[in-house]
């Protein structure tokens, strides 16, 4: 009987460690236009830019889990949606601006990673998930929870971009659309966490 109950604690973890990962990815949100606007145009940049989203959700993952007991996290929400308004309204400008444009290997490689992961360290929909959400999971704890939420995380960035750029692929003004919308729709964010902020 103890086996069986361990068995189903370990399922119940797993079930909702992937729960909280698509809880996390799957909303529309800043890093979801930025991967569909530069899938829509290039798949290896769609998904290098997923997995820089995967690495600032680790990251803030550990800070948060490091710092939960320490510091008043929600105190500084506030300078948080302020920094994310800034880059948000940039990203969208670089969005729209580039809508017509291909990315190159170059440009789909370290500086796209990089890119994605500093806007996915000062997105505050993913700062603000970690500080609610992820602290259940910080609370809850286990290497199953943790490995099933990055699973889920995992199958989303790269079944995002791939859907989104087989649906582009052969629609040149599609993916114009895509990107246009976007880079709309990050500028929204923009003003939506400045909203926020007051």
């Amino acid at each position: 009987m103890a086996r069986r109950g361990t068995t189903t604690g370990l399922a119940d973890l797993v079930l909702f460690g992937l729960v909280l990962g698509f809880s996390l990815t799957i909303p529309p949100g800043p890093m979801n236009a930025l991967i569909a606007s530069l899938a829509a145009r290039s798949l290896r940049a769609g998904i290098v830019t997923g997995f820089g989203a995967m690495s600032a959700d680790l990251i803030l993952g550990g800070l948060v889990f490091a710092l939960r007991s320490a510091v008043d996290l929600a105190a500084i929400v506030r300078y948080v949606y302020i920094v994310g308004a800034a880059v948000m309204l940039y990203l969208g400008y670089r969005v729209l601006r580039g809508s017509r444009e291909v990315p190159t290997e170059e440009t789909a490689g370290l500086r796209t990673y990089s890119q994605a992961l500093a806007i996915g360290l000062s997105n505050p929909f993913q700062i603000v998930w970690w500080l609610t959400a992820g602290l259940a999971f910080a609370y809850l704890g286990g290497a199953p929870l943790f490995v099933a939420l990055f699973a889920a995380v995992l199958v989303w960035v790269l079944a995002f971009p791939y859907a989104i750029h087989l649906g582009s692929r052969q629609r040149p003004r599609v993916a114009r659309a895509i990107a246009l919308v976007s880079g709309a729709a990050l500028i929204a964010f923009a003003a939506y966490f400045v909203y926020l902020a007051l």
